[in-house]
């Protein structure tokens, strides 16, 4: 945000002073006449009331910065050069040897003469230590002089060439002990807070406000009773905002619920300027990504500002026959819609909104806020306008407003979804990923899902995937989009738990008035012959299955598991048989990161890295979407006779002793199980089982007792575990040593049941036979919960006594 520090005018002016109004519109403050607002010492002469020269010569320049107070002069009774005179007296006044009383009167009249200009205020600042004498009245006892040494300093910090004067003097120290004074009047704030104002335009200076008390101050005044109070903080709170360093510190104190409370609850009248200053600092933070949705929560919603120019373009929807909204999202999206069309149809558009922060920023990057009913409005309204450089800015900002179920939500109601799939096929490729973006972040509701399936948007995303012309980035947000719309699991909840009823319907929820999808949604669901039919085409299969063999392995989990929906919807697997599924799944479970991890000594101090563990993950997801699609072909005799299935155990066997994350393990288990049984093993004596009981069964098993926060949970698998112990299963007390069982199996025969602490018991039993393994059971502490059980005589006194002695304790 940039603004001028403006000059203050004469009264013989023949400016308009409308030329001379910032960007950031504040309150004018307006000082009393000295007949009323002091008597005169009867030692001293009164000091005449002064202006500056209209001379524009004495006047500041308009520097490029942000925004400083504006004030209003006193009218002028004589000339300049009368009071210049009075000056030095009126300085020497100020020494602390002097009387209260006329130090008091001093410090008014010089505040009074200082409103002249800057003439008036380089007049003052030639005797030095001035500034430390009107510091030093701060401390004083006297309202008065409080106020007009704050007033004076006010006018003194103006002026850039002695801003660092002020600062030094020690002045934001004194304000910051007197403003925390619960007894300080509104004059007094008003005058300190517009001095911290000035201060807060130098980029240095706003670094140590932040760090001192005076941030959590301004916070505060946000909500004092006095308007000018009010306005003085947010002007100081937007001026902090500039500095990105203060951001942590600023969020951290609280500030975004405050600033976002004053924009949301008063728009009107004398709070226009509170607004402002509260949207100037959001605006800032906005900036960044994660302060962007902490705002969001707060009700307001990013909206580029294009210009009323663009908006002629706007062609008002047809007439539509009056309905009532059915529930509160749709009355939301009514009110919004509305005003925003009324805004447009009387050119108010846009009037009134744009900041300082836009003034001197790119076209492209201006911002403002809305509230957002209004918000999600406008930006669905520039959708359908014909500027495509607003049409982008619009879809990202959507797609940056998506943090939540609520948001989605209100975007889909206010018909976000149909314009974003009309700009599917647009030719401009930003236009195009600008809206796979916004589709993708409102595609993470289930609810938008099914509205986009039902409006037909699966035809256009299909086609971009089997375009081999489009970017990558269009072609890597349009699978993601699919992999949403076509999850199996959403599938298998439809057709378990929904019931059956008309799949046409069903599927997107039309059957039900619950919110999901408006009655006129379902009838267009219904109009469709077979929506899904696109995702049966053998160029679109084979699309997948290449980027199955090429891709990153975040793709891979998105093909995997549209491959397996489309194997779902084709039980006959017509369309995925005949393309090169075999090498495409092989390349899926043959990750290049795992091979090197494996092969390489020195990735093991990269193992607890955080890019470690990404790669880690995703690996493991593309790998276990894979499993689940191997899964489902192996179904079908003719791919089993298609593949070769003992190549596909070896790959699975290396997987399942990898160190991918346990939970993408449980498919690669169940295919390995199933691989084996197809293969004609002895299921009695296949490693196989052995390699899946070690490296699946038994880490979930102590997983499970370790993390979960249920106790019957955690004994049904010491129960499950203390089976597998006792069946002799090779290497498997190992595995629970390795694994860091002992220490809640040594919890358990403490707090278990008598189940939980029998199989607890036998485990630990069963560990102690092997010597190597008595160090661990100790250090875990499981001496003393044996004695205690041996002295209790529990049920299980005498299998505690027999541990006891295998320890040889």
């Amino acid at each position: 945000m940039l603004a001028s520090i403006i000059p203050i005018l004469t009264p013989s002016s023949n400016l308009n002073p409308s030329h001379f109004v910032p960007s950031i519109t504040t309150t004018r403050v307006s000082f009393p006449q000295s007949s009323s607002s002091f008597k005169p010492h009867s030692k001293l002469p009164l000091f005449p009331r002064f202006s500056r020269s209209s001379n524009s010569n004495n006047a500041p320049d308009p520097a490029v910065g942000p925004a400083s107070p504006e004030i209003d002069e006193v009218e002028s009774e004589s000339s300049s050069e009368f009071g210049d005179s009075y000056v030095a007296l009126f300085v020497r006044m100020l020494g602390l040897d002097n009387d209260s009383l006329d130090r008091e009167q001093a410090i008014i009249t010089l505040w009074q003469y200082s409103l002249g200009g800057k003439k008036c205020i380089d007049n003052i600042m030639q005797f030095p230590g001035c500034v430390n004498l009107v510091v030093n009245l701060l401390r004083s006892e006297s309202s008065s002089s409080c106020k007009a040494a704050a007033g004076l300093l006010r006018m003194i910090s103006s002026i850039d060439l002695y801003r660092n004067s002020v600062a030094d003097s020690g002045a934001i120290e004194e304000i910051n002990r007197l403003l925390v004074q619960s007894s300080l009047g509104p004059e007094v704030k008003v005058q300190s807070l517009n001095m911290l104002w000035n201060l807060s335009v130098d980029e240095k200076l706003r670094v140590k406000l932040a760090k001192s008390d005076i941030l959590l101050l301004a916070i505060k005044f946000l909500d004092d009773e006095d308007i000018n109070v009010k306005q003085a903080a947010g002007g100081v709170l937007a001026n902090l905002a500039l500095s990105r360093v203060n951001h942590d510190i600023m969020v951290e104190a609280g500030i975004i619920p405050k600033l976002a409370k004053s924009l949301i609850s008063d728009s009107e009248g004398s709070r226009v300027i509170i607004t402002k200053e509260a949207r100037n600092a959001l605006l800032e933070l906005v900036k960044d990504d994660y302060y962007r949705i902490l705002v969001i929560e707060e009700g307001l919603v990013p909206v580029p500002l294009i210009g009323a120019a663009a908006y002629k373009s706007y062609t008002p929807r047809l007439y539509e026959p009056p309905a009532f909204p059915d529930d509160e999202a749709k009355v939301n999206a009514v009110i919004g819609q509305t005003r925003q069309q009324f805004l447009v149809r009387i050119g108010g558009i846009e009037m009134g909104e744009t900041t300082s922060h836009s003034e001197y920023s790119d076209d492209q990057t201006r911002l403002t806020l809305l509230h957002w009913i209004d918000g999600v409005a406008r930006l669905v309204l520039i959708l359908e306008l014909d500027d495509k450089s607003a049409i982008l800015r619009a879809a990202k900002s959507i797609a940056s407003a998506c943090i939540n179920e609520h948001m989605r939500i209100a975007f889909k109601e206010a018909g976000a979804v149909k314009q974003l799939l009309r700009l599917l096929s647009c030719n401009d490729d930003a236009v195009q990923l600008a809206a796979t973006q916004a589709l993708e972040r409102l595609s993470a509701s289930n609810i938008v899902c099914r509205v986009i399936e039902a409006m037909g948007g699966l035809g256009p995303l299909v086609s971009i995937l089997k375009c081999s012309d489009i970017g990558g980035a269009i072609v890597e947000k349009s699978l993601n989009i699919l992999a949403q719309i076509l999850d199996p699991n959403k599938e298998m909840q439809v057709k378990f738990y929904d019931g059956p009823v008309n799949r046409s319907v069903k599927e997107f929820g039309g059957a039900k008035n619950d919110g999901r999808l408006s009655s006129t949604d379902s009838e267009q669901v219904v109009s469709k012959t077979n929506p899904r039919i696109d995702i049966l085409d053998s160029i679109f299969t084979a699309r997948l299955v290449e980027i199955l063999k090429s891709s990153s392995p975040s793709l891979q989990e998105k093909a995997a598991s549209v491959l397996e929906f489309v194997a779902l919807t084709d039980p006959t697997l017509t369309s995925i048989i005949y393309v090169d599924i075999e090498n495409g799944l092989s390349s899926t479970f043959q990750q290049n990161f795992l091979k090197i991890s494996a092969d390489t000594e020195c990735d093991a101090e990269d193992q607890f890295s955080a890019a470690y563990a990404i790669k880690l993950e995703e690996a493991g997801l593309a790998i276990s979407a894979a499993s689940r699609l191997l899964t489902r072909l192996l179904d079908s005799q003719q791919f089993r006779n298609k593949i070769n299935l003992s190549s596909f155990i070896d790959m699975l066997r290396k997987i399942l002793k990898s160190n991918i994350p346990l939970r993408s393990k449980d498919w690669v288990a169940a295919c390995l199980v199933k691989l084996s049984s197809l293969s004609g093993h002895d299921t009695s004596s296949n490693p196989i089982n052995v390699e899946v009981t070690l490296y699946e069964t038994i880490p979930r098993l102590v997983e499970q007792i370790k993390t979960s926060s249920s106790l019957e949970a955690q004994e049904n698998a010491v129960v499950e575990l203390n089976r597998i112990v006792s069946e002799g299963v090779v290497d498997s007390t190992g595995a629970i040593i390795s694994l860091g069982a002992v220490n809640p199996l040594v919890k358990l025969i403490e707090e278990g049941s008598e189940i939980g602490v029998e199989a607890s018991l036998t485990i630990l039993y069963n560990l102690s036979m092997d010597s190597e393994n008595h160090a661990a059971l100790v250090a875990a502490g499981a001496v003393p919960s044996l004695r205690r059980i041996v002295l209790s005589e529990k049920p299980q006194w005498q299998r505690a006594l027999h541990l006891l002695r295998s320890l040889q304790i």
